[in-house]
């Protein structure tokens, strides 16, 4: 009986130590297997994006207060700007230009945008830019609107380069990235969750009617 009992506590003490391994080994499996199929949620994405924005504004501002409450595309290029980035329609060179303030290319990409973030600013250019530039912004109005997604789109085609927006007609947010929807940063720091009716209403109420935005190619 005793030699029976034994063999007993033998049999479940080596299936326990099967089972914990068991265990061990499939714990190991799904942490390696489980970030490939879990995707951020759409809300978490757009917070991230309102985040970068605001970062960006807040470099519009570093920026702008050592050089005479001027932005990047106010100054020459030779002073350090990019205002002749604007004709060139170039956005990528007015975030250069605050590579400093900004610390790192990931805070110009969008968590929802296909783009990839250049590893570092000598690679960086203008498929490495999910948000455009309002080059027309001034300090002295703060709801002008200063940044925002690039997913817009007029006419059925996504805006590129220098473009002329206003409220009638405005443009329209694509599914691209934030369903339907965008985030705008305005002069005072702000950021705003915009569909489209929220969109025409900011561009009607901006110090002008008309706008001038440069966005990425």
């Amino acid at each position: 009986m005793r030699f029976k009992s034994q063999f007993r506590g033998g049999m479940a003490g080596a299936t326990f130590v099967e089972m914990l391994s068991g265990l061990v080994v499939l714990t190991i499996v799904l942490l390696l297997v489980l970030p490939a199929f879990v995707k951020a949620h759409p809300d978490d994405r757009r917070i991230r994006c309102v985040n970068n924005l605001k970062q960006i504004g807040l470099a519009f501002r570093i920026y702008a207060n050592d050089h005479n409450d001027l932005y990047p595309m106010q100054i020459a290029e030779r002073d350090g700007g990019a205002l002749e980035s604007i004709e060139r329609g170039d956005a990528s060179r007015i975030f250069l230009a605050m590579s400093n303030e900004l610390s790192v290319p990931k805070t110009v990409i969008c968590p929802a945008d296909s783009r990839v973030a250049a590893t570092n600013w000598n690679a960086f250019g203008s498929t490495n830019l999910s948000y455009f530039v309002g080059v027309d912004a001034e300090g002295a109005y703060p709801n002008m609107i200063l940044s925002g997604d690039r997913n817009l789109e007029r006419g059925g085609s996504l805006l590129s380069g220098l473009t002329v927006l206003s409220a009638n007609p405005a443009p329209t947010w694509t599914s691209a990235q934030h369903q339907n929807a965008g985030n705008l940063g305005l002069v005072d720091g702000s950021v705003v969750q915009t569909s489209g009716r929220i969109l025409r209403s900011q561009l009607n109420s901006d110090a002008n009617n008309t706008n001038r935005f440069l966005f990425p190619n």
